[in-house]
């Protein structure tokens, strides 16, 4: 693979602590600001509450739906051009959508600005492409694991700094300073982060479909991305409502927002409580094995959230949630990494995220709609239905896998 031909073992490590940091901060940056889109559009005009959910939602979104239709093209280019110039365009462009964010008068300014965030977004994907192609095999579930480490952490603080920010600053400056970070990651990046990148130019470049047609896996690869968007709304389906079922089981009293985000933020200390340890277990056996025993617990961890009661019991069950699925992506990530032709990471990965992407729309399309038709607590067994088909699908189309 890339890289590998190597002898001095600290370019790839320090390139892995520079992306490490440069995911860390983009989750961080996302974070810091999604908790509050709603209340800041909310600042940017005279709103009915119908009025003012619709562009939320749109605002959260949209960023995914551009990101979903957009990344397959970005691939392409990684493939031609090297995965370090699109984490560089990933993190300027957010840098710059971000910080003007802050200045928006207008929903739609917001709105137009969220979209082309998502155009042009991917730096996690793409620093995951690269150090697929700068790790040794031996060490890919370690590297997978340690990056989804940076992304949950960066998920985790970001609304800790932002709230923080917002609270005393007001909520203009948490974007100018997330603009400010993202231009940061773009500067280490250029400078740390190094790529043994052999150019294909595009008329050498073999298209997907002949890719496809000479892997031995395809149904593996198939698989995968439907695992990615299956996990992903499985995650995200009680995102719309969690903090509306935190409000019922209080009944109504106590402090809501701050019992809400700590539940929210359940599955997040969880992960990041396993993750490393998980991916070095992926070294050390089979990611499918992985997997699928991450795919069973989850689904199994979902169903006696249909029975709580408080929003401790809320809360310790999705702990154990994030414990389960830190197992799920970055084994998805490390099976792609073995299984899949290094000329062809950048498409591969991008298409990767895509599904990821649409989850991200989903998913949280799933929770409104259930809870709506039944009630908060039928998205629980929903989501756990998902999971386990996911479990059957991946069970059935990578068997032999697991006794290799």
């Amino acid at each position: 693979m890339e890289g590998t031909t190597t002898n001095d073992k600290r370019v790839w490590k320090r390139s892995f602590l520079t992306l490490w940091f440069g995911c860390f901060i983009t989750a961080l940056g996302y974070s810091m600001t999604m908790p509050f889109i709603s209340l800041y559009i909310d600042t940017l005009g005279s709103f009915s509450t119908w009025q003012l959910n619709i562009y939320s939602g749109v605002a959260f979104s949209i960023t995914y739906f551009s990101q979903a239709i957009v990344s397959p093209f970005w691939g392409s280019l990684a493939d031609q051009k090297g995965r370090k110039l699109m984490c560089l365009r990933a993190s300027g462009v957010m840098a710059c959508t971000i910080f003007l964010i802050g200045t928006a008068q207008s929903v739609w300014i917001v709105i137009l600005l969220r979209f082309l965030q998502g155009a042009f977004s991917g730096y996690i994907n793409n620093a995951t492409a690269l150090m697929a192609g700068e790790t040794p095999h031996e060490r890919s579930g370690q590297v997978m694991g340690n990056l989804m480490t940076a992304n949950v952490t960066g998920t985790l603080l970001g609304p800790l700094f932002g709230g923080l920010i917002a609270g005393t600053l007001g909520y203009r400056i948490t974007f100018f300073i997330t603009g400010f970070l993202m231009a940061t990651v773009f500067v280490l990046t250029y400078i740390y982060a190094k790529e043994h990148f052999v150019a294909i130019p595009a008329k050498k470049m073999k298209p997907m479909k002949k890719i496809f047609a000479e892997l031995d896996n395809k149904g593996l690869i198939v698989t995968m991305f439907l695992t990615t968007l299956l996990v992903q709304s499985s995650l995200m389906s009680i995102s719309p409502i969690i903090s509306l079922f935190v409000r019922q089981l209080m009944h109504g009293q106590g402090n809501i927002s701050l019992i809400s985000g700590v539940v929210a933020a359940m599955p997040g200390f969880g992960t990041l409580l396993v993750a490393s340890r998980i991916g070095r277990l992926m070294d050390k056996t089979k990611p499918e094995r992985v997997l699928l025993f991450g795919l069973l617990v989850t689904a199994i961890v979902f169903v006696p959230m249909f029975f709580v009661t408080s929003p401790l019991q809320l809360g310790v069950l999705r702990f154990a949630l994030g414990l389960s699925s830190a197992a799920m992506l970055p084994a998805v990530q490390t099976i792609l990494t073995v299984d899949v032709p290094s000329e062809a990471f950048g498409r591969i990965f991008s298409y990767n995220q895509s599904f990821q992407a649409t989850g991200g729309v989903v998913g949280p399309l799933i929770g409104s709609l259930v809870s709506s038709v039944f009630d908060y607590q039928g998205v629980f067994l929903v989501t756990a239905g998902l999971v386990l088909l996911n479990f059957l699908i991946v069970l059935k189309f990578v068997p032999f896998k697991l006794h290799r």
